[in-house]
């Protein structure tokens, strides 16, 4: 493997440092409109009568897109720089925001999904603009030596996805306090604040991209990069295989009685969940480096370490689908519970990724090959979106939490492969 580039100079850390500071926190600010934007969505949309597989096509294209944007995302970072792809995802962010708040209730069904679909799209080539940037930005600033990479990305991404699950609550508080159409206007005049601030206090510290950098050079030649990309795309299908529309609908059916007041109070409820166990998990994310001894570790060691507990997270699901089907007593608490240690275990297995790709790209590849990574890891989200509409419709919850295991399984397969 080559050597990372060599640290910057000590008169360039406090740009460098101010770049990671200014790209971090617009990142923060985009993932909050983003988790908000997705429960906005998906509980306005199940209340007038989507089933599960329409919502799941709500998500669609914003995960088809991510797939897409991904994979040239690197290219266009390499060749236009870092601040250019962070600003363009910003701004398309605020696109889509003024776009979803032009849904009038009169269209047809067809009409509505469509439109949706579209503006979703539009969301997702945004959000991995800015998630590529983000990422992209630690492996140019962290400081080397002693895990520091590894808790730079740990902290980027723990308080990220903290973040974004304040993102879920806000989203279902608002629809339930302002409903739909407000909501969305106040998130789109926020993010345009934000989005002018960084542009004019963005400090010096990242690339500003290079006109030889080729297209081709996006896919990989790295064995490690790729396998560690497949397990990247079956483990955040595990994820969202429950996540994205069985979980939210199977509460929704546990604790409304359909009525206005019940409705607003299983907002409420569901909101707190995914936004509590989003928070935990970038909680446990930002301490993975402490909790896998990464000051300590060598890379072969955190590469045995991945295979572990992406073998420990396939049990989970699939002990929970059993308890679903059983219909064990006091369901709703087991399947919460059991959710959560879900969510300890994935947020490790998340994070140990999110150093192994930096790890194992280079300073002049690192666009490439992040870009490639969350290629496939919106390949993933995009596999269990599908599949979370289509299990839940066809088995229930117990479908849901059984594709799960099999997703985590061939994570399992896929790291297993890797050679530190």
């Amino acid at each position: 493997m080559s050597q990372a580039p060599a640290s910057p100079s000590p008169k360039a850390k406090p740009e460098g440092l101010a770049a990671y500071i200014t790209v971090t926190a617009a990142y923060w600010a985009f993932m909050l409109t983003d988790g908000a934007l997705r429960m906005l969505v998906l509980l306005h949309f199940h209340t007038i009568g989507f089933s599960p597989v329409q919502l799941a096509y709500l998500f669609l294209l914003y995960e088809v897109m991510g797939v897409v944007t991904n994979l040239s995302a690197g290219w266009l970072a390499a060749r236009f720089g870092l601040t250019s792809t962070l600003y363009a995802g910003l701004g398309l962010q605020i696109v889509a925001l003024v776009a979803l708040a032009q849904l009038d209730p009169s269209w047809s069904l067809a009409a509505s999904v469509v439109f949706v679909m579209v503006v979703q799209g539009l969301s997702g080539v945004a959000k991995d603009l800015a998630k590529m940037s983000a990422k992209s930005a630690v492996k140019l600033l962290a400081p080397e030596g002693e895990g520091g990479l590894f808790k730079w990305v740990a902290i980027l991404t723990g308080s990220k996805n903290a973040v974004k699950g304040v993102g879920f609550l806000l989203g279902a508080v608002l629809l339930a306090v302002w409903g739909f159409q407000t909501s969305v206007w106040v998130m789109a005049a926020v993010l345009t604040v934000i989005l002018i601030g960084v542009a004019l206090f963005m400090p010096s510290g990242l690339p500003q991209g290079k006109k030889s950098a080729k297209f081709s050079q996006v896919f990989s030649k790295d064995q490690n990069v790729n396998r560690l990309s497949l397990a990247r795309m079956f483990l955040f299908g595990a994820r969202d295989v429950w996540f994205v529309v069985g979980i939210p609908i199977y509460f929704y059916a546990v604790l409304s009685d359909g009525s206005e007041e019940g409705n607003r109070a299983a907002f409420f409820i569901i909101g707190t969940f995914m936004a509590v166990w989003i928070i935990l998990y970038g909680f446990v994310q930002g301490l993975a480096p402490k909790l896998l001894k990464a000051a300590t570790s060598s890379t072969p060691e955190i590469v045995h370490k991945a295979v572990v507990w992406v073998g420990v997270l396939t049990l989970i699901p699939l002990a929970l689908a059993a308890a679903v089907w059983a219909d064990l007593p006091g369901l709703t608490a087991i399947v919460v519970a059991g959710l959560l240690v879900f969510g300890f275990v994935f947020a490790v297995n998340s994070s140990v990724h999110s150093y192994l790709i930096l790890a194992f790209t280079t300073g002049e590849r690192v666009t490439m090959d992040v870009g490639f990574y969350y290629m496939s890891n919106a390949a993933g989200r995009l596999l269990g979106t599908l599949l979370s509409g289509v299990s839940y419709q066809l088995g229930g919850l117990p479908l849901c939490l059984f594709t799960a295991a099999v997703m985590a399984a061939l994570s399992t397969l896929a790291a297993n492969r890797l050679r530190g």
